[in-house]
């Protein structure tokens, strides 16, 4: 199969998943593809999006790859959208901080940072799917251990927990002056989240952001 029909077929099944894919799963599809020729591949395809000043991009996300819209759209898609997006109180976000740095972590452990219950917050954040649990801390009582999901890395445009800025970067993503709530876009990546912008997926909402129904969607995590 010639190159040009194979990153024609990478290009499809990229945008047709709903989650972010693996190059060694588009490698199963593809034929006479390897999983370093798909990525050989997508980077082409990317360089060909910016030589078009195309609308859209790819993103290595979570595992895999998805092609979103560009920032500078974001405004645009969002009225697109119907279902509400969800928003974040500050103590949402605080304890999805605390999980993200501190993880596998128990409740208690999370509430000895914080200094308050986080009950009601850390079943929030798991019926959004942005945290998960993550087995028993082998200790009296055995207490369920909590951790980020691959849905957090998808939201906040992460490859893996390893790209999570460190602990010194992390005023540099916080807007100065932020309120006591911040209402993220299920589909923001934290970085363009600071600059006001949100990249939404080419085909958006993603499908948590059904919740709700009729109803208006996703409600206010505290």
């Amino acid at each position: 199969m010639e190159r040009d029909q194979q990153k024609k077929i990478v290009e499809a099944l990229v945008l047709a998943s709903r989650e972010p894919i693996a190059a060694s799963r588009i490698a199963e599809i593809v034929p006479g593809c390897t999983p370093s020729d798909v990525k050989a591949l997508l980077k082409e395809l990317e360089l060909d999006y910016e030589r078009d000043d195309r609308a859209f991009e790819i993103w290595e996300v979570a595992g895999g790859y998805q092609i979103r819209t560009r920032a500078a759209f974001a405004g645009y898609v969002r009225q697109l959208q119907r279902e509400r997006s969800f928003r974040l109180s500050r103590a949402a976000l605080e304890t999805l901080a605390v999980v993200a740095y501190k993880q596998p972590v128990t409740r208690a452990e999370i509430e000895n940072i914080r200094g308050v219950d986080v009950g009601a917050v850390v079943r929030s954040l798991v019926e959004r799917k942005l945290v998960r649990i993550a087995g028993h801390r082998e200790v009296p009582g055995r207490p369920l251990l909590y951790a980020t999901s691959k849905r957090f890395l998808e939201v906040f445009g992460f490859s893996r927990l390893e790209d999570l800025p460190t602990l010194r970067e992390i005023d540099d993503l916080v807007l100065p002056g932020m309120g006591a709530e911040s209402e993220m876009d299920e589909a923001t990546s934290a970085p363009e989240a600071v600059e006001g912008a949100a990249a939404a997926p080419l085909e958006a909402p993603l499908p948590e952001a059904h919740e709700g129904g009729a109803e208006g969607g996703g409600g206010e995590l505290h």
